[in-house]
């Protein structure tokens, strides 16, 4: 009878051992920082059949979403689906190159929650800034908010400080950044997995100050966006060039960074300005900050020449956007009222560029003709007639800003 009683009892305890996780006996994994305490199947959903990552976008981030509700979202909007990119490309370089996507556009985006969330093995946490610069830098808005512009693609200029694996020129930063403000501030989670960019608008914590005298002007509240005056800078590129090589030796004569597109290629860029950003209207029909999405020139080189047209324009597109450059300063009045070229308006009597003259189809990069804002439309000449007429309203406004910088007097020194 007690052999009976001793064997049962093994028996159960048998049993139980193997209804709980043994997982550590062979994975000998720690888990630290916000899963800490947490059974490894509370992750990994099942000892038999075990998802091996289970915050991938593959498998839905199976292995999160069970207590982190409704984030799978993510992996259909613009982090995760890179449709903008997708559409961007296949109008584009995919026209001559069908793997062109695949071979140049894979390192960015959204693979899986640990991508973001300090994904060092076992050790979650939630995103810090640098988590959000390993995409959000270079010429992707993110890292100007701290100050960091891209340098020019040839090797003479890759220089200097690198931070998040680019060389940088150091900018002014974004007022926000000097307080104190990580991109999580603005950008919360649920905002990010509702398909929206932000969570805040300038206006849930910023009230127009009516003793500024824009602010009084009742068109540039009710018709621009404000960025349209507090951005002090934009990093914007004119003519991106991709050069296809194929058994050709001249492609080692280019002295440009090489880890920016496929072995095959080399990646250049005309232009590259960092100053107040060109002006057009957003999807709101807003005034807003744009840049070329990409003024895309492609050659295929077999055999050291080119197959047929040199520097073939591909693609015009420009992109209504939020430069996080933010100061409270803006521009003078003149710096928008006489300044068709801001507005894509350049007359051509004062054009420095002569793009047609080198083969490259535009006009002018400061002309809209053949080009496109893909998010908004740029600012129609018929309006830039109106808004550059001096009226008596501009010229005491214009009047009264030069007085208020006239009184304005800063302290010379700490009390």
């Amino acid at each position: 009878m007690m052999r009976c009683i001793v064997a049962l009892f093994l028996l159960l305890s048998a049993a139980l051992a193997l209804a709980g996780e043994n997982c550590t006996v062979c994975h000998k994994k720690v888990v630290r920082g916000a899963h800490r305490g947490l059974p490894c199947l509370s992750c990994h959903l099942d000892e038999t059949r075990t998802l091996a990552n289970p915050a991938s976008r593959e498998s839905g981030a199976a292995g999160c979403v069970g207590c982190h509700k409704g984030y799978a979202a993510l992996f259909d909007h613009a982090m995760g689906s890179r449709q903008g990119e997708r559409d961007f490309v296949a109008a584009s370089y995919g026209r001559v190159d069908k793997g062109f996507f695949g071979n140049n556009c894979g390192a960015c985006h959204l693979g899986g929650c640990t991508d973001c969330h300090a994904g060092r093995g076992h050790e979650i946490g939630k995103p810090r800034d640098r988590d959000c610069f390993t995409c959000h830098k270079g010429y992707f808005v993110g890292t100007d908010y701290y100050g960091m512009a891209p340098r020019e693609d040839s090797m003479r200029y890759q220089r200097g400080e690198v931070a998040y694996g680019e060389a940088y020129l150091k900018m002014t930063p974004d007022l926000h950044a000097e307080a104190g403000l990580s991109c999580g501030a603005c950008h919360t989670m649920k905002s990010l997995a509702a398909g929206r960019k932000s969570a805040k608008v300038c206006t849930d914590c910023h009230e127009p100050d009516r003793r500024v005298p824009e602010h009084r002007i009742a068109a540039h509240l009710e018709k621009m966006e404000c960025p349209a005056c507090h951005s002090a800078w934009a990093a914007q590129e004119y003519g991106t060039f991709f050069l296809r090589f194929s058994n050709s030796p001249s492609q080692e004569l280019y002295a440009l960074r090489r880890d920016q597109a496929a072995e095959e290629y080399v990646k250049s860029a005309y232009l590259r300005r960092q100053d107040a950003p060109p002006l057009g209207l957003n999807a709101r029909g807003m005034v807003s900050p744009i840049r070329p999405e990409f003024i895309a020139y492609f050659t295929d080189v077999r055999n050291d020449r080119a197959v047929w047209d040199e520097n073939r324009l591909l693609a015009a597109r420009w992109k209504a956007f939020f430069p996080h450059t933010v100061r409270r300063g803006t521009v003078m009045c003149e710096g928008c009222h006489e300044n068709p070229r801001r507005f894509l308006l350049e007359r051509k009597e004062e054009r420095i560029y002569q793009l047609q003259a080198e083969g490259m189809t535009l006009p002018s990069f400061w002309d809209a003709t053949g080009q496109q804002v893909v998010n908004g439309a740029f600012y129609p000449a018929r309006r830039y007639q109106v808004l550059s007429g001096k009226t008596a309203e501009y010229r005491r406004a214009y009047l009264e800003k030069w007085q208020s910088l006239v009184n304005h007097v800063e302290a010379s020194s700490a009390r």
